[in-house]
């Protein structure tokens, strides 16, 4: 502690107690005071001519004179003077922690923050973000009519190729570039069978499951107001089975003044249903089915078909599938019909 520091209480007393002259006085007392007049700064002593009390508080006062701006620097008497006049930078709002404003408090705090700030540090209310529902999953009424009009086209047109033709069946195909894989269409009959019974055959699943081999589980399920079905399919050794869950429509309609039974199914992601260990989920999968008269006692069908079964199929399994297994599941579904016209 030196004993020329004015703002220090014991020399402070020693100081002003005595007598003061022009070279006794501490120089640590003398002030910088600017002068709004004079071009540069001047110096006065604020206690010369005063004694005791009068003079502690004319240097108090001094420390922050009204009117006058104080100076922040040292003594200029011991720096190089800068002719170049002091520039301001512009005024800054004050930055608050985010504590400030979420502290303790949490809302009431915030809004005491925020009006100590003087409205600069407002608090920014940010729109509710509303929980839009996700679009309703189903088919367009162009969907059902553009199945119906494919029974009456005699053979489909370029690019699909005809790839059998066997038992009253067409199966043509059709390379999808994206995927690697083809889509399929199927034209056929069955005969002595009505439409109307076919359509409730394929729709009927606790049926299926007495009349197809290849079915593992199946079962359908209502998530959230919307009937899924849940489909595992058996395949050959070594081959992993694959599962499907889907949802499907059927409608029975009047197209150009006939009745046409069109199903229409493709494969959706539930979280209820997640993928089983040891299966592979096919999660791309689309089927229209439509069904006429053929004008006898039998029902004239359009089928379009496709998958991603994923994983490595030897190619002679799809082969043997679009050549033979399309066949023998018409077949095997016009036996179902009869059946289950017995039952009925």
């Amino acid at each position: 502690m030196t004993s020329g520091d004015p703002f220090q209480p014991q020399p402070f007393r020693d100081s002003v107690t005595s007598t003061l002259g022009e070279h006794s006085r501490p120089r640590a007392n003398w002030m910088q005071l600017w002068d709004a007049t004079a071009p540069g700064p001047i110096y006065r002593d604020p206690t010369e001519g005063l004694t005791g009390k009068t003079a502690r508080g004319a240097v108090l006062g001094a420390r922050k004179p009204r009117g006058l701006p104080m100076a922040q620097t040292p003594d200029p008497r011991l720096q190089t003077p800068d002719p170049t006049p002091p520039t301001r930078s512009p005024a800054r709002p004050s930055a608050r922690p985010l504590g400030a404003m979420t502290g303790p408090g949490g809302r009431a705090g915030g809004a005491v923050a925020a009006i100590g700030c003087a409205g600069r540090c407002r608090r920014r209310r940010l729109p509710a973000r509303r929980m839009e529902a996700p679009p309703p999953r189903g088919f367009s009424e162009e969907q059902f009519r553009a199945a119906c009009r494919e029974l009456d086209q005699p053979a489909p047109v370029a690019p699909w190729q005809l790839l059998v033709e066997s038992m009253g069946v067409r199966i043509y195909r059709l390379y999808d570039e994206q995927s690697g894989l083809y889509e399929y269409k199927i034209f056929g009959g069955l005969a002595d069978c009505p439409p109307k019974v076919c359509a409730d055959v394929y729709m009927d699943l606790d049926f299926r499951k007495q009349w197809d081999q290849y079915v593992k589980e199946l079962y359908e399920k209502t998530y959230n107001g919307e009937k899924v079905i849940y489909w595992e399919v058996k395949y050959p050794f070594p081959l992993s089975n694959r599962d499907y869950v889907y949802i499907r429509e059927c409608q029975e309609m009047d197209f150009d003044g006939r009745k046409i039974w069109v199903v229409l199914a493709q494969s959706v992601s539930v979280p209820q249903c997640p993928e089983k260990p040891g299966i592979i989920r096919v999660k791309s999968y689309k089927q229209s089915l439509a069904i006429e008269s053929d004008g006898k006692t039998g029902s004239k069908v359009y089928m379009y078909y496709f998958d991603n079964p994923g994983g490595m199929i030897p190619s002679w399994l799809v082969n043997w599938a679009a050549k033979s297994g399309v066949p023998a599941f018409l077949k095997d579904m016009q036996k179902a019909c009869c059946n289950y016209s017995k039952r009925t």
